[in-house]
């Protein structure tokens, strides 16, 4: 089990789900999996073959017996849990659902794919550089971390093995040749794998694993990497002599799903086994109730940018200047003009004026266009800016100029495409010169690199925004960590376009998601897991949430992409300051007996609470949803706060991992006409008193309507302790 508590895992998909065709037809068989709970309550002891035998014997019993060359499974599975999937109707679905032993049974469904700079930056925040400590913990960090996603390059730089010790005798996997991944690519950060054998009705996936360069110690052997020029410096991760054990299980067209939430059921048994589940909270923000991956036991993770920035100048014929933001290696200069039109100017014949001012694909007339720089508006959120941009580049245009407010601060990689995007004030300035002149012109220049750019960080505009639609009473996200433009290893592109002029394909490209956010989270969990290798999954959370920051490199709150101030649905706890982490001082843990408690809150019945535990455990007879604000999290989320009824009280438990003898006071800010206290006031830990708790009490009379978002600070001569709290009142 100590083992087990070594590895952690991110990602927003399982290994077991499979991808499947959809069908119409209610009695057609289709691709199903069925959860049975836990395996630690396999009363076959784990028997491979007896459990094959009593999927297949359960499955006969709905399948018609005319019908028996349909009695196969497409797998079964009793390592982290009991299940198999086959193909059945959704009749036969149903009937299964409700058999004995069965927890549930759902349709394998699609769920769509949600570096150099980054990390000096996150030490930069802290106003420290701690390469030191980094080269302490080079011998002694030997963490692996699971990557489930659509793979990864093996030959890039960034996994030699160069300086790396054995393979982990509690590795248990074994190197596989299959497709493009060869036995030659398995090293001693690649340990490596087993391909699942699956039905050709199921996605094959394929475990790839390896291990990560030491990031501070051994570098690419070109230490200046760069994407063509742009975000260099020497590639590195955040824990040193990681070892990444990489599962291909998604293709371009989406990874699995599972149950209503599957993802949250596999997550729940990696925890079970001490296994740390970081999840991206999605990239479909900024709109409220976006969050995913929001089960308390997932580390959930919003994106936010660094203080590095990509710009693209755009000079017009009347001699002004603005800056755009973009990456674009085009040859364009300022020593010739081309001629400047609105996309409206260039509409194709019968076109609404809205649609060809936010180039829809076939707006657009290529005679007009053809030779010159279109400007392009983007108030309508049906039509991307990688279409906007194909549209206009095929009808000839020289260049492109997009107008958006709230993308601009992600830059679009365009290639060698002139291509730029600014601000609406900018627009509006520009759409002004055109009406003005009767020959307007522009150009605009390739993109150039801007360090410490300020404000750093602030909340991606695509960052999904909490709070959570399953239950508003766990606040997500839980942290926020960088996400935009990072420089990361990628197969070199051969996309026509993609390449600039005389150079090679890069090893490496800019990408900006919540799944660029989530590895440095893992990175740093993996950190701090090398470190206090006793901790468990949830006291390494709580580290890093309660020392997290919600300050920029200016020194003000943090904001979000329209320059208002960011809030908890925003960006959780903060930003992500691992150095920090490895004192926090008191911590949150939140035991798997909480979970259960949550799962009970949440509705879910006694029976499927035992099957997924493997215990005795009985819900409470007053489950209600509300109670879910009680489990020991390190922030606090209440859904409703009703001003005319009593106070909402609030319990937490911090346990001392600090200096022994230490007494921690309490500081609360909340906002106007709520009110907050807190007791006892003081924390006293000693030699022999490790765990404390107290009480929040939380009264919204005066207090607007609507989430009130605050904060509670423990602090002594020595540490502080960040929580955040969101009120619902009503």
């Amino acid at each position: 089990m100590a083992s087990l508590f070594q590895f952690l895992h991110f990602i927003t998909i399982i290994p077991w789900l499979l991808i499947c065709t959809s069908v119409t037809s209610i009695q057609t068989p289709k691709h199903y999996v069925v959860y049975m709970g836990s395996s630690v309550s396999n009363i076959n002891g784990g028997d491979d073959q007896i459990t094959e035998t009593d999927h297949l014997q359960l499955l006969s019993s709905i399948i018609p017996r005319e019908e028996n060359e349909r009695i196969s499974l497409t797998h079964h599975y009793n390592h982290a849990f009991r299940g198999f999937s086959a193909m059945f109707t959704d009749k036969e679905a149903s009937v299964l659902s409700v058999h004995d032993g069965v927890v549930s049974v759902f349709p394998d469904l699609l769920l769509q794919l949600h570096t150099t700079r980054s990390w000096d930056f996150l030490e930069t925040q802290l106003g420290m550089q701690a390469r030191g400590i980094h080269k302490a913990l080079h011998s002694s960090s030997d963490v692996i971390i699971g990557v489930i996603d659509t793979g990864i390059w093996p030959e890039s730089p960034s996994f030699k093995d160069d300086g790396i010790g054995k393979i982990p005798k509690r590795w248990k996997g074994a190197c596989m040749e299959v497709h493009d991944f060869k036995k030659s690519n398995c090293n001693r950060h690649q340990p490596v794998t087993k391909l699942v054998k699956l039905n050709p009705v199921a996605l094959q996936g394929i475990l790839l694993a390896m291990e990560l360069i030491p990031p501070q110690q051994q570098p690419v052997p070109e230490s200046r990497t760069s994407y063509y020029g742009l975000a260099g410096g020497t590639a590195r991760g955040g824990s040193t002599s990681t070892r990444i054990a990489s599962y291909k299980a998604c293709s371009e067209e989406g990874c699995s799903d599972y149950l209503t939430d599957p993802i949250a059921i596999g997550a729940f048994h990696a925890e079970q086994m001490g296994v740390m589940v970081v999840c991206s909270g999605g990239n479909s923000g900024p709109d409220p109730y976006t969050i995913v991956n929001s089960a308390p036991w997932k580390f959930t993770v919003a994106a936010s940018n660094i203080d590095r920035a990509f710009q693209s100048t755009v000079t017009l014929g009347n001699g002004k200047i603005f800056q755009g933001s973009a990456i674009n290696f085009s040859n364009l200069t300022n020593s010739k003009m081309y001629s400047l039109v609105s996309a409206k100017d260039v509409a194709a014949k019968f076109t609404p004026t809205s649609q060809a001012s936010n180039c829809y694909p076939g707006s657009l007339d290529h005679k007009k266009a053809s030779g010159k720089i279109v400007v392009c508006v983007d108030n309508d959120p049906t039509v991307l800016r990688r279409i906007k941009k194909l549209v206009v580049e095929n009808a000839k245009a020289k260049g492109m100029i997009l107008i958006s407010e709230e993308e601009k601060g992600v830059p679009y990689d365009a290639g060698v495409f002139p291509f730029t995007e600014v601000a609406n004030t900018e627009g509006y300035q520009i759409l002004q010169y055109i009406n003005s002149t009767k020959t307007p012109t522009a150009t605009i220049l390739p993109t150039v690199e801007i360090p410490r750019h300020k404000p750093a960080p602030v909340v991606a505009y695509f960052s999904s925004r909490g709070p959570a639609a399953l239950t508003e009473n766990i606040l997500k996200p839980d942290i926020m960590a960088p996400g935009v433009a990072i420089l990361a290893a990628m197969m070199p592109s051969t996309e026509p376009g993609s390449v600039p002029m005389g150079k090679k394909p890069s090893e490496f490209a800019i990408k900006s998601s919540t799944s660029m956010a989530c590895p440095h989270v893992t990175g740093a969990a993996a950190f701090i897991r090398s470190v206090h290798k006793e901790w468990s999954s949830s006291m390494i959370k709580s580290a890093l949430m309660t020392t997290a920051i919600t300050y920029n490199n200016m020194w003000k709150p943090l904001t979000n992409s329209s320059n208002t101030f960011a809030n908890s649905h925003d960006i959780g706890v903060g930003e992500i300051i691992p150095l920090r982490a490895l004192n926090p001082g008191l911590v949150f843990e939140t035991t798997m007996e909480e979970y259960l408690y949550f799962l009970c809150y949440y509705g879910h019945s006694g029976k499927n609470t035992r099957s997924m535990s493997s215990t005795n455990f009985n819900c409470p007879r007053n489950s209600i949803e509300d109670l879910i604000s009680n489990i020991n999290y390190p922030s606090v989320s209440i859904a409703k706060l009703d001003r005319h009824k009593r106070p909402k009280v609030i319990k937490r438990t911090v346990t001392n991992v600090g200096f022994p003898n230490a007494t921690y006071t309490a500081k609360v800010h909340a906002p106007e006409g709520l009110v907050v206290k807190v007791f006892p006031k003081r924390l006293v830990f000693t030699e022999t008193v490790k765990k404390v708790s107290y009480k929040i009490a939380f009264y919204g009379k005066k207090a607007h309507s609507g989430y009130n978002f605050g904060s509670l600070t423990w602090f002594d001569d020595r540490q502080s302790v960040h929580s955040v709290f969101a009120v619902n009142v009503k």
